[in-house]
């Protein structure tokens, strides 16, 4: 059972929440006179971006749509630094495999960095070699050198809240991202989604949708800087790499490249899912047919056409949401499998839904022995679903909150781990979905927590809990299946 000090706390969680959604039931807020939205809440405890690494993290904010509240946030590792792999002939990597002591170092390779022995890195006292641009003070964040720059693939993180709370910047959300970044190896970006009740359905799963998309246009930005660089240089012109991304501008004369994604984001390696999924690789300049095992994909890193040197790249993104976020992943990964190629070079390569929030007409178990859980209770949740979705379309089988009524099928969906809890009035229906998830043979384990209530990973005072804490390693040790290359990859 949970502890006292989480029963207390629980009681004050719900007490405080459900003032504030019936006053916004009471008085109901109109949409059209707030467009642009809200990201974040007045009350809300936030965390300020801290572009140097000093817990091993380094972040930034961005705001993506001028139209819009919506934002993001990056948390770059600091592994990001690290000097990037050296390349290889096929043949010489393919040996490696075979190697014990080349696959023992590999897997020492993502061994927690906390050890217990003091580490010996100057990076830890010094800025030397980041071009931290710190001239006059100016700045003293980390500004990528592209030539010492290691790949990293993405996440994408989808706060919860029940729709109308949270924040991709608040204090638990930044600690947990920051644990998540450096516990996978990977590039976090956590999504400011404008909330209810000021922008109702489907405002947050439309911005869900940009941010996948934006993450594309940077990825083809990066690849077109790269090309006039290289070009440059070829012809003897007086630009540096450097200087020609300033030349990609929008209207207003702003780089349209974000550095940190342009520098350190993976656009160069093929997953195994994307040959399980493509079988032949077809050539769309000179229609040459290859054929590719998974371990070829793995060791070529790009896939250049010998009758046309065409070169195919991927982005591995990884869709990472907690409560309603993940139900915001879920939309998201599935319009990213009807988008097809019009999202290269992003690939969706798995999903992880932490304790989703869904809801149905007809009542599980769960739902009938847990309704007054804690923290979050039913009554309290259909409160919050009443004002997310507009008057009009309020049922409880709506599409956005019970993904089993949808008329779709379910075999392309990408690998999805699903995490629940004991104490949870919403873990039935998560089961449920993982379940006829198996049943189409895509790979979607379920991990239950023993004693553990909603949010019980991502909740601020339960952050630094135990199972908090392996909760984020379990997450960490499914998700490197998918984004790690071959060899790294961890058994689970």
């Amino acid at each position: 059972m949970p502890s006292v000090a989480v029963k207390l706390y629980s009681v004050f969680f719900k007490f405080l929440l459900k003032q504030r959604l019936q006053s916004w039931i009471q008085d109901p807020i109109d949409e059209s006179s707030n467009p642009y939205g809200v990201t974040t809440r007045p009350e809300e405890s936030v965390s300020a971006p801290n572009p140097c690494f000093t817990d091993g993290v380094a972040t930034k904010d961005i705001h993506i749509d001028p139209f819009t509240a919506l934002c993001i946030r990056i948390f770059l590792p600091e592994s990001s630094l690290s000097p990037p792999e050296q390349s290889h002939p096929k043949s010489h990597l393919r040996s490696s495999l075979l190697d014990p002591n080349s696959i023992n170092h590999r897997r020492n390779s993502y061994a927690p960095s906390d050890t217990g022995t003091p580490r010996n890195d100057s990076r830890r006292s010094s800025l030397d070699g980041l071009n931290s641009r710190s001239d006059n003070n100016v700045y003293r964040g980390y500004s990528p050198q592209p030539q010492k720059c290691r790949k990293l693939p993405i996440m994408l993180q989808f706060h919860g809240g029940g729709w109308v709370s949270g924040s991709n910047e608040s204090v638990a959300n930044d600690f947990f991202c920051r644990r998540i970044a450096k516990l996978c190896d990977v590039i976090v970006v956590a999504v400011g989604y404008r909330l209810a009740p000021e922008n109702k359905y489907p405002a947050a799963f439309d911005d869900g949708l940009k941010v996948l998309n934006w993450l594309g246009k940077q990825a083809n930005l990066a690849e077109c800087c790269k090309s006039m660089g290289s070009g440059a240089r070829g012809v003897g012109a007086e630009f540096t790499k450097a200087e020609v991304q300033r030349h990609i501008v929008d209207a207003f004369g702003a780089s349209m490249v974000e550095p940190w994604l342009a520098a350190h984001g993976d656009p160069s390696r093929f997953s195994a899912i994307d040959v399980f999924l493509a079988g032949d690789v077809i050539c769309i300049a000179c229609s040459l047919v290859y054929r590719f095992s998974a371990i070829d994909v793995f060791l070529a890193g790009d896939i250049m056409c010998i009758g046309c040197s065409s070169v195919y790249r991927s982005i591995r993104c990884v869709l990472l949401g907690v409560s309603c976020g993940a139900n915001i992943a879920d939309y998201v990964a599935c319009k990213a499998i009807e988008a097809g190629k019009r999202l290269d070079p992003v690939k969706v390569v798995a999903q992880v839904l932490m304790y989703p929030f869904f809801i149905g007409s007809i009542p599980t178990k769960s739902e009938t022995r847990l309704a007054n859980s804690y923290f979050y209770d039913m009554p309290m949740c259909l409160l919050a679903w009443k004002l997310f979705l507009p008057k009009e379309k309020f049922i409880l089988d709506h599409p956005a909150g019970n993904p089993l009524i949808l008329d779709r099928s379910l075999k392309r969906m990408p690998p999805t781990l699903t995490i629940v809890a004991e104490h949870d009035w919403m873990r039935d229906r998560a089961i449920a979905y993982s379940e006829a998830l198996r049943n189409v043979n895509v790979d979607a384990p379920v991990l239950e927590y023993k004693d553990a209530v909603h949010e019980f990973a991502t909740l601020d005072m339960l952050l630094k809990t135990p199972q908090a804490q392996a909760c984020a390693e379990d997450i960490a040790i499914w998700v490197k299946k998918y984004i790690s290359f071959r060899g790294n990859e961890l058994s689970y």
